[in-house]
């Protein structure tokens, strides 16, 4: 009997009902979350382990197994991995003598001529699902679905997780996870969130904008034209700027008439500051104060503005002459 990965997504009653489950196809993810499930749904129940090799140099591994039966448990759940058609003559002598027992075989890509594939699809008693590679739609599903609840999930969040992931549901799940443990409080924080998966454009553009808001235009010419910049980060990339600007305007307003160190102030900022941005943090307050910093944070709004309401707006060219000005503004008296 053969079964849309999708269905069972939605509706795991397949797995129960056959004596003989076929998992098979590419996407890792998938398998591993339908095995997880499985499990899951099984906790009372004695689960063994076998690869494939392991069956094949016993080939009455699996029958001893079905034949003693559990003292404790109502049914055995047997887990095979890395099967292939070597297999095929074991299971087919095997289905006859199953009574209560669940067996799932785990298979990379099967073909058409697959003696298992094709003798599993045609059983009434047994189930088979293929799971194909996920496309860009099925993984914003899946992270929309998981992350429900979570405050700000934005489109720009969705794509870049999806765009991080590379449209893997394993990388997908796992980034999901670290979302899940980050923020406890279902609340995602846009600026952290691209700290937390490590995003390398993201990294890209921190050099950037350390290096135009410290005036250095030589760098940030170089960087500008290095830098890639994805039309869906852009929100992203002026909450970013915005970040360390508020962060300069924060020393700004500690300063007092006898200019206190520095050095001292950016040690006492809450948050810490990471001690590998401190020296450019420093760096940067010598060029900044507090008319230029909110001219700056007056027109990353605009332009924020701009992006959110016009859909035509070319939001990276935007962007890159905000990186120019920002260069200027800090160099200007």
């Amino acid at each position: 009997m053969i079964f849309k990965s999708y269905l069972l997504e939605q509706n795991l009653d397949p797995f129960h009902k056959y004596k003989i489950f076929l998992i098979y196809g590419e996407n890792q993810g998938l398998k591993k979350e339908f095995k997880e499930i499985i499990r899951s749904k099984n906790k009372e129940n004695e689960k063994l382990n076998f690869l494939q090799d392991e069956v094949l140099l016993n080939k009455n591994i699996l029958l001893n197994e079905i034949s003693n039966k559990s003292l404790f448990n109502e049914k055995k759940i047997i887990f095979i991995d890395q099967a292939s058609d070597k297999i095929f003559k074991i299971i087919d002598d095997l289905i006859r003598d199953i009574s209560d027992e669940k067996i799932y075989i785990f298979c990379e890509n099967l073909d058409k001529k697959s003696k298992l594939r094709n003798s599993l699809e045609k059983s009434t008693e047994c189930g088979v699902v293929a799971c194909y590679p996920d496309n860009e739609i099925t993984i914003k599903k899946i992270i929309v679905n998981k992350l429900k609840g979570f405050k700000n999930l934005t489109p720009e969040i969705i794509n870049i997780i999806s765009q991080n992931s590379n449209l893997d549901r394993a990388k997908v799940n796992n980034e999901i996870d670290k979302i899940k443990s980050c923020f406890i409080d279902k609340t995602i924080d846009p600026i952290k969130i691209v700290t937390l998966l490590n995003i390398r454009t993201n990294n890209d553009f921190n050099k950037l904008r350390d290096e135009a808001i410290n005036g250095n235009k030589i760098n940030t010419n170089k960087l500008l034209a290095d830098t890639i910049f994805e039309k869906e980060n852009n929100i992203f990339y002026l909450n970013i700027i915005n970040q360390r600007i508020n962060k300069l305007k924060e020393i700004e307003n500690l300063k007092t008439d006898n200019k206190n160190n520095i050095d001292i102030l950016v040690s006492n900022l809450k948050p810490p500051i990471f001690w590998k941005d401190k020296p450019i943090l420093i760096e940067q307050s010598k060029r900044w104060n507090k008319t230029k910093l909110n001219k700056f944070l007056n027109k990353t709004y605009n332009i924020e503005k701009q992006i959110k309401t016009n859909s035509s707006v070319n939001s990276s060219l935007l962007i890159k002459k905000l990186i120019i000005d920002l260069c200027a503004c800090a160099n200007s008296a």
